[in-house]
């Protein structure tokens, strides 16, 4: 996964933390996720479900799952 351009989301603290979860494009245009804590274990996703599930966080449906 070397060569990747990884963003930190916009969510993350920036301080630090080892709470941030990345994302970056694949030259295949798949979309890759990780967390900073653990960059060897990357989730696999394409733009569509991608986008679905971005679409669903700002709407808040995400807000009131159970821990």
């Amino acid at each position: 996964m070397s060569g990747l351009t990884w963003r930190k989301s916009s969510y993350s603290s920036g301080l630090g933390s080892s709470e941030c979860v990345e994302v970056a494009t694949s030259p295949r245009n798949l979309i890759l996720l990780r967390e900073s804590d653990d960059p060897t274990a990357v989730i696999t996703t394409v733009p569509a479900r991608w986008a679905t599930f971005v679409r669903g966080v700002k709407r808040g449906d995400f807000d009131r799952l159970p821990q």
